[in-house]
């Protein structure tokens, strides 16, 4: 038997060779079996068990076409959301014949709103996939891309661009702060590597090295903004509560093809990943090599969030809160995990998108502020679902 099958006829539960509590689970992503369920799935006749496992493929795949529809739907109110009173009428007017549209109205749908909203649902996604990728192979229900100072590394780089005007030679001025960030989140995944691989360093002590870098990210931040001129710190204090406002399309094409690039590899990984969550050891028995595939995510999650952070500035709770929707939705099989936790997560950053719009009349709230503000509610909603659950 192969591993990718035999993880595929594994029930994902809670394996009882491991001390932590379960992770969250939904009922229809079957994701904690109590005894009963246990028992009653060991008694059950083969053709019984194919015919509930194809039941549950259904009940997944049909809970991923409504999340597309739902993210559809939320990227068409965020198109049609804005100071300037357009109806939704003219909005897809516009998007299903953009020649025969009016100046004004074809630059507001298609240079600013348009924009805006796909970089939403991107940088939504690649957060949350990042999220839940980085809370598997750590072993680590908080984990996020904050959790290493990935976000806290792309805000030190592009304070430099913006007080001092250190950064990449030969870059352009206008990416200067996008490229300093993105340089700066990658080399802080490569200096945790490099750490990790000191003699006794584990995964909890991975999780330790990030949070020594915030602390030590954010203090040169602070000592940046206490000597930055006026005009550069409120640049800078702008630029970290996070902003979709400087999406243009030559950016929205470079977070695509990152979120391109990552695609495949988290696909061809999600059988490894789920023989993880059942321990390193028995993921060693599929023949499965948790330092290579620890490996990989971390480099995957540095990509899309570097470019996240870079593109957008720090927005919260995004990678933390789209993973644990996700799986109490479809459970823990990452074949269906990993899209549903995008998706999770597009559709909360583009809504988050909306209401930054709809809070205060005729002003611009910064999305990171509103991410904060509806991903506390709903995290501790999360928290106390699982605690019901467990």
């Amino acid at each position: 038997m192969g591993p990718s099958r035999a993880v595929r006829g594994c029930r994902s539960g809670r394996d009882p060779g491991r001390d932590e509590p379960p992770l969250p689970g939904g009922a229809a992503g079957g994701n904690l079996l109590d005894q009963p369920q246990v028992s009653a799935a060991l008694s059950a006749s083969p053709s019984e068990a194919a015919s509930g496992y194809r039941s549950l493929l259904l009940r997944r795949t049909l809970l991923l076409a409504a999340l597309v529809v739902m993210l559809c739907g939320s990227l068409l109110l965020d198109v049609a959301t804005g100071p300037s009173r357009l109806g939704l009428a003219d909005v897809v007017g516009v998007l299903l014949n953009p020649s025969a549209a009016s100046g004004p109205v074809s630059v507001i749908v298609l240079d600013v709103r348009l924009p805006y909203a796909i970089m939403a649902v991107l940088v939504g996604g690649a957060l949350a996939l990042a999220g839940a990728e980085m809370q598997t192979v750590l072993n680590n229900p908080l984990a996020s891309p904050f959790t290493l100072g990935v976000s806290s590394a792309a805000s030190l780089g592009a304070a430099l661009a913006i007080v001092l005007g250190v950064g990449i030679p030969w870059v352009p001025q206008s990416w200067l702060l996008s490229g300093n960030a993105f340089l700066f989140a990658f080399l802080s995944v490569l200096l945790l590597r490099s750490l990790s691989k000191l003699r006794g360093a584990g995964v909890e002590a991975l999780v330790l090295f990030g949070i020594a870098l915030v602390f030590a990210f954010n203090a040169a931040v602070a000592l940046l903004q206490f000597v930055a001129t006026e005009q550069a710190l409120q640049q800078l204090v702008f630029w970290s509560m996070g902003s979709l406002a400087r999406a243009t399309w030559p950016k929205i094409g470079i977070m695509a093809l990152a979120f391109a690039v990552c695609i495949p590899f988290c696909a061809r990984a999600a059988w490894k990943l789920t023989a993880l969550r059942l321990g390193e050891e028995r993921a060693l028995s599929f023949g499965v090599d948790a330092e290579k595939l620890r490996n990989g995510a971390l480099l995957r999650v540095s990509l899309l969030s570097g470019v996240s952070v870079a593109f957008v500035g720090t927005i919260g709770f995004v990678g933390l809160v789209g993973p644990h929707a996700a799986r109490l939705l479809v459970g823990e099989d990452h074949r269906f995990f990993l899209p549903a936790a995008a998706l999770c997560g597009a559709l909360l950053l583009s809504l988050s998108s909306v209401a930054s719009k709809m809070m205060v009349p005729g002003l611009l709230v910064p999305i990171g502020i509103v991410t904060a503000l509806v991903g506390v509610p709903v995290f501790i909603a999360l928290v106390f679902t699982r605690g019901r659950r467990a």
